[in-house]
C-alpha cells in the first residue's frame, strides 16, 4: 500500500498520472470519509476511477456505482474433474449460447424464459419495483432477466488446482440498471450548483441524504443491485442445469455470488458510511469473493482479510491497460487466437472480440501479489470454454 496523500491511498503498482489525478479529484471531494483507497486493478473511470473505494458520509455519487449497476461474479463448484468431461467441448459452447443469451439487448425474448425462467415470477413478485421510472421498463427488466449482456461480461466452465470443474460467470442489472442510473446521474448534474461545494468533474455530483434525490436514487440502486444478483443466480441455474445434461452427471457442491460496481450502508469504527466500490469487492474477513483475470489467463477464488485501510475490499479483475479502441489498434485476430490457445470460445467472431484480447489487460498475476494484505488466494482456476456476448 502507498500513501499517495492524506485522502488516497493505493494499491496499484502499474498505475499512471491520470489514474492518480481522476483519483485525487474524488478524493477531494467535501462528502468524502478520510481517503479513497485504489485498488491494484485501478484504471480511468467516468467521473470515478475503476478500481477505487469511495467512503462518503450522508451522500452518494450515482457515477462512483455507475451505469451496471450490481455488476458482478458468481460462481459454481460442482463434483466433478476434468477427466469426467468429455473431449470435444465445441457442443458444450452452443448449449450454453441457448440456455444463456448474450449481446447488446438480448434477452430471453417474448415467448423465451422471461415468464417462466429460473425463479422469476417469485423474484419479482418478492421484489416490487421501487419508482415509476423502473415500473416503465419492466417489460425489459423481465425478457432481460437471465441474460448475459457484453462486453467483458462471460460465462466460463474452468477447472481448478485439483482439476474441480467450476461454472463461472459475470453480468450485471442490464438494461434497467443502465437506464435507471443514466437517469439518475443527469439528475445529479442537474443539480449540482445546488450542493454545498462546486464539483470539478460534473460526473462526480452527488446526492444527499434525506432529500427526495438521494431517496429515489438509493430505492432504485439497490433494487437494481438485488435483480443483478438474482440475475447471475437465475443464469448459474440455466448453466448448471445445461452442463450437468451435457456431461450427463454432476452436482453443485458450492455457490459463490458477489457484487462489483455497487454501494452499500456499513459500519466502519461506529460511522455508518455510504461504500461505494467502482470496481471492487467486499473482502471482509473471511468473506469469499471472485477476481477474474481476462479470457486467457487465471481467475481466483478468494478470501478477504478484512484490512480496514482498503475499506474491507480488494480488486475486482485484472484491470484494462488499454481501452477497447486502443485494443484494436494494436492487436490482430491472430495474435488473439494464440492468445487464447486450446480454448473451447467462439473463435468465428474473434474479430468481434478482439477488444477483449488478454494483452489489453493488467497482468493477474501481479495484481495479485499487490493485495496479498487484503485477500487470500483459496483456488486459482483457468478457464477451458469461454462465452461472451459479442
Amino acid at each position: 500500500m502507498e500513501k499517495i496523500t492524506n485522502s488516497l491511498l493505493s494499491w496499484a503498482t502499474d498505475i499512471d498520472a491520470a489514474v492518480i489525478d481522476q483519483a485525487q479529484r474524488a478524493a477531494r471531494l467535501p462528502i468524502i470519509h478520510d481517503h479513497v483507497a485504489l485498488m491494484p486493478d485501478a484504471h480511468i473511470g467516468i467521473g470515478a476511477t475503476v478500481g477505487s473505494v469511495i467512503p462518503t458520509k450522508s451522500a452518494i455519487i450515482p457515477a462512483a456505482v455507475g451505469v451496471d449497476i450490481g455488476c458482478g461474479m458468481a460462481a459454481i463448484r460442482t463434483d466433478l474433474v476434468a477427466s469426467q468431461l468429455p473431449d470435444d467441448l465445441d457442443p458444450l459452447l452452443r448449449q450454453m449460447e441457448r440456455c444463456i443469451p448474450a449481446g447488446v439487448g438480448t434477452g430471453h425474448g417474448e415467448r423465451g424464459r422471461a415468464e417462466d425462467g429460473p425463479g422469476a415470477d417469485a423474484w419479482f413478485a418478492a421484489n416490487p419495483m421501487p419508482s415509476d421510472h423502473a415500473r416503465a421498463l419492466a417489460k425489459k427488466a423481465r425478457t432481460q432477466f437471465g441474460s448475459l449482456g457484453s462486453g467483458n461480461h462471460f460465462a466460463e466452465v474452468c477447472l481448478d488446482e485439483q482439476d474441480h470443474v467450476w461454472l463461472f460467470l459475470h453480468s450485471g442489472s442490464r438494461g434497467i440498471g443502465n437506464q435507471l442510473a443514466t437517469r439518475h446521474i443527469d439528475t445529479a448534474k442537474q443539480l449540482r450548483h445546488q450542493l454545498p461545494h462546486a464539483v470539478e468533474d460534473p460526473a462526480l455530483a452527488w446526492f444527499v441524504q434525506g432529500t427526495p434525490e438521494f431517496e429515489a436514487y438509493i430505492g432504485d440502486m439497490l433494487w437494481s443491485q438485488a435483480y443483478a444478483l438474482a440475475n447471475r443466480e437465475a443464469m448459474l441455474a440455466a448453466f448448471a442445469k445445461a452442463f450437468f445434461r451435457f456431461v450427463g452427471s454432476g452436482r453443485e457442491r458450492e455457490r459463490i455470488n458477489c457484487h462489483h460496481n455497487f454501494a452499500a450502508l456499513e459500519d466502519h469504527d461506529g460511522q455508518d458510511l455510504w461504500i461505494t466500490r467502482k470496481g471492487a469487492i467486499s473482502a471482509r474477513a473471511g468473506q469469499l469473493g471472485l477476481i477474474p483475470g481476462s479470457m486467457g489467463t487465471r481467475s481466483f477464488v478468494v478470501r478477504g482479510l478484512g484490512n480496514p485501510l482498503s475499506w474491507h475490499s480488494c480488486s475486482h479483475g485484472a484491470g484494462r491497460r488499454f481501452s477497447r479502441t486502443e485494443a484494436k489498434r494494436r492487436y490482430t485476430v491472430k495474435d488473439l487466437k494464440e492468445q487464447m490457445g486450446d480454448r473451447t470460445w467462439l473463435s468465428g467472431r474473434a474479430d468481434r472480440l478482439l477488444d477483449e484480447i488478454p494483452s489489453a489487460y493488467k497482468d493477474i498475476d501481479e495484481v495479485m501479489a499487490a493485495q496479498r494484505d487484503l485477500v487470500e488466494v483459496v483456488h486459482t482456476l483457468r478457464q477451458i470454454v469461454n462465452y461472451k456476448g459479442c
